[in-house]
């Protein structure tokens, strides 16, 4: 047996006798299961995944399948400046939790889970990009938190992808409020003018085809804001990719 080859068998052995002393527990509740980073029995079929039928813009799904490039009322009213966005699953009571102690309570061992569940569900936007970036922080936020979520995600799904992440394509150049609790509106204008391109990236955005990532899609205000200063920078076209994302019933097929 090679060195190699002794050094996995050690690890595997020092892996199963860790699993057997502190089992994996599920994502969502932490209750112990077999397989590390997935969800228990009991919490798997509450959550409510978004899979096709879907608007071929923003993502929203449909209730019925009434044919292909179907786009929902709100994309027809306002078109958004993004040309798609998919999600992994409805933003709800079932994965509320599990997002906001991924966001707020430092459980960041999280993210190559979701990182994976967003892969899967956005291979055709990352078959179709070029470079991979997330939605940026405020640097007084990113102190205080000590990590920007969406920095994270965008890392494992580069890496999974196996395409550059760049994390300081797009810059955010002044403070805001936090976006939850405002209105649609109030988070549009709480955006307006918040993001621009790193200068230093430049040379590198002109015609490129980017992937833009974050947690939680609700009413695009971010990832329009975001995807506007990327054009702008020369951007060939943006693309969003996010774990989650707020389902209203709004929304209908047209």
């Amino acid at each position: 047996m090679s060195i190699s080859d002794t050094t996995r068998l050690l690890a595997q052995i020092q892996k199963t006798a860790l699993d057997a002393i502190f089992p994996p527990g599920c994502v969502n509740c932490a209750e112990p299961i077999d397989t590390p980073g997935n969800l228990c029995a009991q919490c798997w079929p509450e959550m409510t995944y978004i899979s096709a039928p879907f608007c071929e813009m923003c993502g929203f799904p449909f209730e019925y399948d009434a044919g292909d490039g179907l786009i929902c009322a709100a994309c027809l009213k306002r078109p958004p400046v993004f040309s798609r966005a998919r999600a992994v699953l409805k933003y709800d009571e079932s994965s509320r939790n599990m997002i906001l102690g991924y966001k707020h309570s430092d459980q960041t061992n999280r993210a190559p889970t979701f990182a994976n569940w967003m892969h899967r569900a956005g291979v055709d936007l990352i078959g179709d990009c070029d470079f991979i970036c997330p939605v940026p922080l405020h640097h007084r936020r990113l102190i205080k938190r000590r990590f920007n979520q969406s920095a994270l995600l965008a890392k494992e799904v580069a890496r999974l992808a196996r395409k550059p992440a760049v994390h300081d394509l797009v810059i955010r150049t002044r403070p805001t409020r936090t976006q939850g609790g405002l209105s649609a509106k109030a988070r549009h204008r709480n955006v307006q003018g918040v993001f621009k391109v790193n200068p230093a990236r430049e040379a590198l955005l002109e015609g490129a085809r980017i992937l833009l990532i974050d947690d939680v899609l609700t009413t695009g205000a971010t990832v329009n804001a975001c995807s506007k200063s990327l054009l702008k920078g020369g951007a060939l076209k943006v693309d969003v990719l996010t774990f989650s994302r707020v389902v209203r019933a709004t929304n209908t097929a047209i």
